[in-house]
């Protein structure tokens, strides 16, 4: 009978617990006293690629995704093509529903939980049936074809305007991407960009450091800021917001609130305002001695100083490698480590206006403008992509880190030759407008 590790989800977390699982299995091999021969990693998700979900916000969303097969098959990883609903920790089994709607029990020795997270849509009249947004590939692919049809229409203010509902993180990079590539899109006509919060200042859980950066790339990417007011409802040709206040558009997107997966709710223990579990420094659920939970399901300690895990690309990385490390260790009879996870950093896009890097949870400014764009490029395109499908190189990726790794002459060269694209990108911008102003 073979002892199984199985996944639920391929995600960042969900992807890198898998490696991670298989490196250590790999590695203790080669000990003969470990009977590694009979151990399954199973990875249970809808679709075998990991979806780039920090992306889906730029053009061309449904590129935004990486096949996992070839990796999956270099490095031993099982894939069951499914969708878990069901997790029995007293009968160490889950159930899963395939697209063909048959369903079918997996069991398992070590469960580890890396189904992530999804938007919250609030039940406000007409959201479901109006409202765009970019939180699954999907849905990122809608909007995306509804922008390219909107040039097909008469152009008027209704076409002409977008309305993001909610200032947050992904608002504010949805708010200033469209700025620029709606006007793209739609060509000649005069594009609006509104953005709708309920907070007295736009991301405000971004705390104060980049707020002015953050204000004035809104402002000169033309974007309307409406705070301290809500969406009341949403129709086939607008929103109305809670001061009564009606704006005119076909393209109402809703970025506001997130949760863990419902998963969670059938693994007993604490859970924090969004629906993650609690678990301990291994990642370990409390309540059920083989289960890890990882990823945006997981609420754990980053550091020693109070600080816990946001539900970001950034801590899911870290979270899966060791998730997935700790659920092989454990039935290796191995001790497991700890998870930790000191640096925080935060890397937003503000559009044509470049980007911001900031460090630490005060999040103190340390790049912003053309500089930053280079380097939210760098971790787009290359940082969070998976490993090449090679043994070696996966599984020296797959090592369970507490600290970022030293940039590498690859990753340099990479850097550089995206900060001479961008300088290029703002001469050519310059050298266009001086010419306009010339000839006017």
């Amino acid at each position: 009978m073979p002892r199984r590790i199985v996944i639920i989800g391929a995600g960042f977390a969900g992807m890198w617990s898998a490696l991670a699982a298989r490196r250590l299995i790999t590695l203790s091999a080669s000990d003969p006293k470990t009977n590694t021969a009979d151990i399954e990693v199973i990875v249970i998700a809808p679709e075998e690629r990991l979806v780039l979900r920090p992306r889906l916000y730029e053009a061309n969303p449904e590129s935004m995704a990486a096949p996992l097969d070839e990796l999956f098959r270099v490095t031993g990883v099982q894939f069951i093509k499914g969708t878990v609903d069901v997790i029995s920790t007293k009968q160490r089994e889950v159930e899963l529903v395939n697209h063909a709607g048959v369903r079918s029990t997996q069991p398992y020795d070590k469960l580890v939980l890396a189904a992530g997270s999804r938007l919250v849509r609030p039940n406000i009249p007409g959201l479901q049936e109006f409202a765009f947004s970019v939180d699954q590939i999907n849905e990122a692919v809608k909007l995306d074809r509804h922008l390219h049809e909107l040039a097909l229409q008469p152009s008027d203010s209704v076409r002409n305007t977008v309305v993001v509902c909610g200032g947050g993180f992904t608002g504010i990079e949805v708010a200033t991407e469209l700025a620029g590539r709606l006007q793209r899109v739609l060509g000649d006509s005069k594009a609006r960009v509104v953005l709708v919060d309920s907070g007295a200042e736009v991301g405000c859980a971004l705390g104060p450091g980049p707020r002015p950066i953050i204000t004035k790339a809104l402002e000169d990417s033309g974007v309307e800021v409406k705070l301290g007011t809500s969406i009341a409802s949403v129709d086939a040709s607008g929103v109305v917001t809670s001061t009564g206040e009606r704006i005119e558009t076909r393209t109402p997107i809703w970025t506001a609130g997130m949760a863990a997966t419902p998963l969670t709710s059938q693994i007993e223990g604490k859970k924090d305002k969004f629906g993650r579990l609690h678990v301990g420094s291994d990642l370990r659920a409390p309540s059920a001695h083989d289960v890890f939970v990882t990823g945006d399901a997981a609420c754990a300690a980053t550091d020693g100083h109070g600080h816990s895990t946001m539900m970001s690309c950034q801590h899911a990385l870290y979270l899966g490698r060791t998730a997935g490390n700790n659920a092989a260790a454990d039935l290796l009879r191995l001790p497991t480590l700890p998870y930790s996870q000191v640096a925080y950093k935060t890397c937003l896009d503000l559009g044509e206006r470049g980007a911001i890097l900031t460090e630490g949870w005060d999040r103190k400014v340390v790049v912003s403008g053309s500089l930053g764009k280079v380097v939210k490029q760098y971790i787009n395109t290359i940082l969070i992509n998976p490993p090449d499908a090679e043994l070696v190189k996966a599984f020296a990726a797959a090592k369970p880190k507490t600290a970022d790794p030293p940039l590498t002459l690859a990753d340099a060269a990479h850097l550089l030759r995206l900060l001479l694209k961008r300088l290029w990108h703002h001469y050519c911008v310059t050298r266009s407008r001086k010419d306009e102003i010339g000839r006017s």
